[in-house]
C-alpha cells in the first residue's frame, strides 16, 4: 500500500520584489568658509530682549521739541545757555515775540514730523518682521543750527536677515522724504525773490541739487544778486533733505551702509572704508592747504570712526532680495547725489553785488547759497 499523497501541495510562488525606491532629492548644501578658530559652535537664536524704555523716549522727544522750538524762535541760530538770549527778547530790533513764537512752533513741528516719519519707518518695519527694536530716541542739541542731531533706534543684532534688514533700513529715508519734500515745497511757495543784502556775516548753507531744482521750478530763474528769503518751513525741508542724504551714505551703521551690505554683501566693507579715508583726506587737505570749506564734515567723520565702517553680518545673508528690492536699493542710494552738497556749512564770504555769481536763500541770520 502506497501512503504517498497523489496530489502533493503546490508551493506558493515567491512574491514579486518591490520596485526599487526612487532616489530622494538631496537637501541643498551650503558651503561655508572655515570658522574662526577652526571650531564650529552651535549658536541658538538670541532671546528677544525688551529694548524700549518709553519714559526715556518720551523725555527725549519733549526735550527735542523744545530744542528745535528755541532754534526756530531765534531764527535758526544756535542757542547757548547765556543771559544774552534773554536780553535779546527786549531788544526792539528782535521784532515781534509772537512772530518768533510762531516761527519756532512751525520749525519744530516740521522738523519733528520729518524725523518722526523717518524713525517710525524703521520702527514699524522692525515690528513687521518681529525684530526687537526700541522706540525712537531723539537727540536734542540746541547749540546747533538744526536744534537736534536726529534720532536713533536701538535694534537687537543677530535677528534680522538680509531681506528684513533691507526693508527696515530703506523704509526710514523713504518715509522721511514723504514729509521733507512737501514741507520744502511749502516753504518755497511761501517765499519770494528779493535783492541780496550787501553784507551777510553768517554761515553759508550749501544748497543741494534737489533744492535748486525745486526753487527753479516754483520761482523760476533767480536773477544775479537776488535771493529767496528763508522761512521755517523751507529751512526744515532743507534740514530734512540733508539728513536723509547724510543717512544714505553707504558706510557702517548708517542707513546707506545697511542697504549697500544687503545689496553686495562683504564687498560693502571695502567701499565704506575707501569712502571714509577719501573723505578724511579731502577734509585734511582742505584744512592744511585749502580754504577749509570742507571742515563741516569733521564731526561726521568722528562719529563714523567711533562706530566703525564695518557692517556686521545679518542672521542670514543668503536670503534673496528679488529684482524690485535691488533696483529700489540702488535708486535710493543715488539720492545722495541730489540730496547732499560737498559744503553743507561753510564760512560765508560776501562779495560785491556785481561779482555775485550764485543765487542765495537767506534769512536775517541764515544763508543758503545755490
Amino acid at each position: 500500500m502506497n501512503d504517498e499523497n497523489p496530489n502533493p501541495p503546490v508551493p506558493a510562488p515567491f512574491p514579486e520584489p518591490n520596485p526599487p525606491p526612487r532616489p530622494l532629492t538631496p537637501p541643498p548644501v551650503v558651503l561655508l568658509g572655515r570658522p574662526e578658530g577652526g571650531r564650529w559652535v552651535v549658536a541658538p537664536m538670541p532671546p528677544q530682549r525688551r529694548l524700549t524704555k518709553p519714559r526715556k523716549a518720551l523725555i527725549l522727544f519733549l526735550l527735542t521739541c523744545l530744542s528745535t522750538f528755541l532754534v526756530g524762535f531765534y531764527d535758526a541760530n544756535p542757542v547757548f545757555p547765556h543771559w544774552d538770549y534773554i536780553k535779546a527778547l527786549s531788544d526792539p530790533e528782535f521784532g515781534s515775540l509772537w512772530k518768533h513764537f510762531l516761527n519756532g512752533l512751525t520749525y519744530s513741528a516740521c522738523i519733528m514730523s520729518i524725523l518722526g516719519a523717518h524713525e517710525m519707518g524703521h520702527y514699524l518695519q522692525s515690528r513687521r518682521y518681529r525684530v526687537p527694536a526700541s522706540l525712537p530716541y531723539f537727540i536734542p542739541l540746541p547749540i546747533s543750527p538744526f536744534g537736534t542731531m536726529g534720532a536713533v533706534i536701538v535694534q537687537q543684532g543677530g535677528v534680522a536677515d538680509r531681506k528684513s534688514m533691507f526693508d527696515i533700513a530703506i523704509s526710514g529715508p523713504l518715509a522721511g522724504l514723504v514729509f521733507a519734500l512737501p514741507i520744502a515745497y511749502w516753504g518755497i511757495v511761501n517765499s519770494h525773490i528779493a535783492e541780496i543784502p550787501p553784507v551777510v556775516n553768517d554761515p553759508d548753507y550749501g544748497n543741494p541739487l534737489l533744492m535748486r531744482w525745486m526753487i527753479g521750478l516754483v520761482l523760476g530763474t533767480i536773477p544775479e544778486g537776488s535771493y529767496v528769503p528763508m522761512n521755517p518751513q523751507l529751512f526744515a525741508g532743507w534740514v530734512g533733505i540733508f539728513i536723509t542724504g547724510l543717512n544714505l551714505l553707504p558706510i557702517g551703521q548708517l542707513d546707506g551702509g545697511h542697504i549697500l551690505y544687503c545689496l553686495i554683501g562683504r564687498p560693502a566693507h571695502f567701499v565704506a572704508r575707501g569712502l571714509f579715508w577719501l573723505a578724511a583726506g579731502v577734509v585734511a587737505y582742505s584744512y592744511f592747504f585749502g580754504d577749509k570749506s570742507f571742515m563741516s564734515w569733521w564731526l561726521m567723520l568722528l562719529l563714523i570712526w567711533t562706530f566703525g565702517t564695518k557692517h556686521p553680518p545679518t542672521a542670514n545673508d543668503r536670503v534673496p532680495l528679488g529684482p524690485v528690492r535691488i533696483a529700489l536699493g540702488w535708486l535710493t542710494l543715488m539720492f545722495i547725489f541730489i540730496g547732499l552738497t560737498p559744503t553743507p556749512i561753510a564760512e560765508f564770504k560776501p562779495k560785491p553785488r556785481q561779482q555775485v555769481e550764485r543765487t542765495a536763500v537767506v534769512s536775517s541770520q541764515l544763508t543758503v547759497l545755490n
